[in-house]
């Protein structure tokens, strides 16, 4: 499946991209994001979860277990390249990819340095949730109040240190002005914290959720 990794020199780590449903590699919004990580120094990947043939399956698209084990092959792949060798790993999902991002960051053997969720549905990655050791950042918009509650009931079961922000008078788009701008700033400022600060993921201790 295609994908457009960028490493920019003395990269601190890369950020994964998971998109959510009915979107792509080409999302505009991520493809925004990534650009501000770009600048901060942060190397990115983009890439295609879905074959077009696949995505004409809608049940696909909502397939969390099929969709995290996609990006586990994918983040395997990104620790191979030359250029991304010894360098922390993140996850960015929006929507169910957040979920997938989630799923996948629970595995045992899957070492990931920190994620970030844009407008997911974290809830989607159901038990595992107690399983992620990543720091999570949870953004979500003021003015999408289900998915905001979502995003609380998914942090409660978080055991993982996590934040979660609230970007006021946004939708579930971040479509209005200034709104992504805020996502990429919080994207940005977790991932190179974290990114800097490589913690031993095994040993982490639970710490209270905190909402911003």
């Amino acid at each position: 499946m295609s994908g457009d990794l960028i490493v920019p020199d003395a990269a601190q780590g890369i950020v994964v991209f998971v998109h959510g449903s009915g979107s792509s590699r080409l999302s505009p919004r991520n493809r925004y994001v990534a650009g501000v990580l770009n600048q901060a120094g942060l190397g990115t990947l983009l890439f295609d979860l879905l074959t077009p043939e696949e995505e004409a399956d809608r049940a696909n698209v909502f397939d969390i277990g099929l969709l995290a084990d996609r990006l586990l092959r994918r983040t395997g792949w990104v620790r191979e390249k030359e250029e991304a060798a010894g360098l922390p790993i993140g996850y960015f999902g929006a929507s169910t990819g957040a979920a997938a991002a989630l799923w996948a960051a629970a595995e045992p053997d899957n070492a990931i340095a920190a994620i970030v969720s844009r407008g997911g549905r974290p809830d989607l990655a159901g038990a595992r949730l107690a399983a992620v050791r990543a720091p999570t950042l949870l953004i979500v918009g003021g003015r999408d109040p289900v998915v905001v509650g979502l995003n609380k009931e998914a942090q409660r079961r978080l055991r993982a240190e996590s934040r979660m922000t609230i970007v006021p008078g946004a939708t579930h788009l971040f479509e209005e002005p200034g709104a992504l701008d805020a996502v990429a700033e919080h994207a940005r400022d977790w991932f190179a914290t974290h990114f800097a600060a490589p913690r031993k993921f095994a040993a982490q201790y639970p710490l209270g959720p905190k909402i911003s």
